[in-house]
């Protein structure tokens, strides 16, 4: 019988000694292992992404709110309200509207946001929202919360005025309706700020949307704007039928106007009602009573901002104001003295 042969259990020699320790004693006692370091390539592509996904996140809510998709918490007190002509003619403070939006806002706050554009220095140009804003101030000054002087915004990047124009139409139109005066009236003062060049421009841009009989007759209303702007308590609520009537009526009747301011004078009317009554009385060919002619000496009405123009008893009329510059003295002299 042949030997059997015996295993090595080395069969490629000897083990080296710190092979041959057992697991436990292969770091001294006390001693805890080392881990493997992290490669710095890593560490230096974990800093790069945090730093590019903190840039892309930047850059997307700098152009939101660039882009007018971010509401701006904005103070009350930077917003300038007279940044452009307003088209809808102030509200009383007992105005049931503005009540009611005040009411709105005590109970949930404001809901939709204001539109702005960037003056620079921290200040803000109205170009929608005025209610909200004149709502608000009047919440703050009734209950002296902070949380009231603070308004919330969409910042806007019109091209030119007439874009910031045509917002602020366009909002309103949208939320509440203009009356047919407060239409005509925009248009107008667009024209007097050179916003348009013409009349017919202003009434075609701001309301593009509209019918051609609905801007006939926003139109229409702007020979009342021009010949009563500033004599009318009750502006708004002049009716469309009312209005149309009163407009052909100034047509017809180069010297219906002057009447017409030194009767709304005489009367003072203290309602809409009133006012039309007013109107229709002069404009029926009634004679003023001997008082009339006493307040012809303090007859005004204002064709534009900054220029007014007092129609006196004994056939002066005076043309004064801070917008009448040596430019337009110029041009008043110039047109008075055109041969007919």
């Amino acid at each position: 019988m042949s030997k059997r042969k015996r295993l090595n259990p080395f069969p490629f020699g000897e083990p080296l000694a710190e092979a041959a320790l057992e697991t436990k004693a292969m770091y001294p006692m006390g001693v805890a292992p080392q881990m493997p370091r992290r490669a710095p390539i890593a560490d230096v592509a974990g800093s790069a992404a945090a730093l590019a996904a903190l840039q892309e996140v930047t850059q997307s809510m700098t152009r939101a709110q660039q882009e007018g998709r971010m509401v701006l918490t904005l103070p009350l007190a930077a917003i300038d309200l007279d940044y452009l002509v307003r088209d809808r003619i102030a509200p009383s403070d007992d105005d049931d509207d503005m009540a009611a939006l005040m009411a709105s806002l005590r109970a949930r706050g404001q809901q939709t946001p204001i539109e702005v554009c960037d003056l620079g220095d921290g200040r803000y140009g109205l170009i929608s929202g005025w209610r909200r804003c004149q709502a608000l101030r009047h919440l703050q000054d009734q209950t002296g919360d902070a949380a009231f002087g603070t308004v919330l915004a969409l910042l806007r990047h019109p091209d030119q005025s007439s874009d910031a124009y045509l917002a602020m139409v366009e909002e309103n139109e949208i939320r509440l309706g203009l009356s047919y005066y407060e239409r005509a009236r925009i248009v107008a003062k667009s024209v007097d700020h050179g916003v348009f060049d013409t009349e017919k421009t202003a009434l075609q841009r701001l309301f593009h949307t509209a019918s051609r009989a609905k801007r006939s007759k926003i139109g229409s209303f702007l020979g009342i704007v021009r010949a009563l702007d500033g004599a009318l308590r009750f502006a708004p609520a002049l009716g469309e039928r009312a209005g149309l009537k009163l407009s052909k009526a100034l047509g017809d009747d180069p010297n219906l106007a002057p009447r017409l301011c030194v009767a709304l004078q005489q009367a003072a009317p203290n309602s809409a009602a009133d006012e039309l009554a007013v109107l229709e009385r002069a404009s029926s060919g009634e004679k003023p009573t001997s008082t009339a002619t006493t307040c012809m000496k303090k007859a005004r009405f204002i064709p534009r901002d900054g220029v007014q123009v007092d129609i006196n008893g004994d056939g002066r009329m005076v043309i004064s104001g801070a917008a009448l510059n040596d430019e337009l003295r110029d041009r008043l002299l110039a047109f008075l003295g055109d041969e007919p």
